[in-house]
């Protein structure tokens, strides 16, 4: 049950106050949440219709599309919405909502990540097991738990912040209802709700992020040592970086924002920083998993045929 308290609905103070960049920053802000519906909802279509497509990697990328479709719509419809508008209200249970599914499905990202960083791994270190470690019972067991386990992370703040009393100003000085800027107007005490914050969250991105880097680095030592073609090398080397671009773009930011102690923290900063992974990271994802995948330009170039 939610918390008692005096305030029923938020003001999203947005990005800026000044008229003349809120026209120019929704045209922005528009093509991006096109292009990020575009470019996932393609990669998500030839997955499901190609099934020279149908094997672990690919079952991965469009569980990534999917979130990042999802991901995107949480945030940019309302962003879009305020922008154009002088009513930039919304309730109680809408705020809590949107914390919950951003942090549901930024949770699960950064969950997902790691497993297709794992998935890469096999595949170049193992590849005469691959079929037999990532058969199709264990990457759906790996996708359900991935998915679960950001559904409950972001239960846990969504519910440790709805029952916080909020008796104050109502004004969230960000685009969206997130849980520290929501610590900022509750009246009581918020040490818990920072701890969890600070502490499983922090240790929930930093695993993940570690887990990225270690089988990055051991796809790298191995490649290093075991193969002979320079070529071969060169292009590993060349996709580890592109993915870990995704990488830096999706938890930098996070770590920025969600492991500095609050008094260190500017909202004007943590809005400007939350743009990078709530609106740039899902539209750079498609272009950098799929720009030099030719089994993925080569199914679009397919699925567009059957089209015309």
């Amino acid at each position: 049950m939610l918390n008692q308290t005096s305030v029923t609905e938020f003001l999203l103070l947005g990005m800026t106050d000044i008229q003349v960049l809120k026209p120019v920053l929704f045209v922005i802000f528009l093509a991006i949440y096109f292009l990020s519906l575009a470019g996932n909802g393609a990669i998500l279509i030839v997955v499901i219709s190609d099934l020279r497509l149908h094997s672990p990697m690919y079952f991965f990328l469009g569980n990534l599309s999917c979130l990042d479709i999802c991901y995107s719509t949480v945030t940019l419809p309302k962003m879009l919405e305020n922008l154009l508008s002088t009513h930039r209200a919304i309730s109680f249970l809408g705020c809590m909502s949107q914390l919950h599914f951003f942090h549901f499905l930024g949770g699960t990202e950064a969950m997902l990540v790691p497993v297709m960083a794992f998935d890469r791994l096999v595949a170049i270190c193992k590849p005469l097991h691959y079929t037999v470690i990532m058969n199709h019972q264990v990457c759906i067991q790996m996708a359900v738990t991935v998915w679960l386990f950001g559904f409950f992370h972001a239960l846990l703040h969504s519910v440790m912040t709805s029952h916080l009393n909020f008796c104050g100003s109502n004004h969230i000085h960000h685009f969206f209802c997130d849980v520290k800027p929501l610590l900022k107007l509750a009246c009581g005490d918020t040490e818990l709700n920072q701890w969890l914050l600070n502490n499983v969250t922090g240790t929930f991105a930093m695993g993940s992020f570690f887990l990225i880097l270690l089988s990055y680095f051991y796809i790298i030592i191995y490649l290093f040592f075991k193969t002979h073609s320079c070529s071969m090398l060169h292009k590993a080397l060349s996709t580890c970086a592109s993915h870990f671009i995704v990488v830096i773009l999706l938890f930098g930011p996070i770590i920025f924002i969600y492991i500095r102690p609050a008094s260190g923290s500017s909202m004007n900063q943590d809005w400007i920083v939350a743009i990078m992974y709530s609106v740039v990271t899902p539209v750079l994802n498609p272009l950098i998993y799929t720009l030099r995948n030719k089994e993925v330009k080569g199914a679009l170039r397919r699925v567009i045929r059957r089209r015309l």
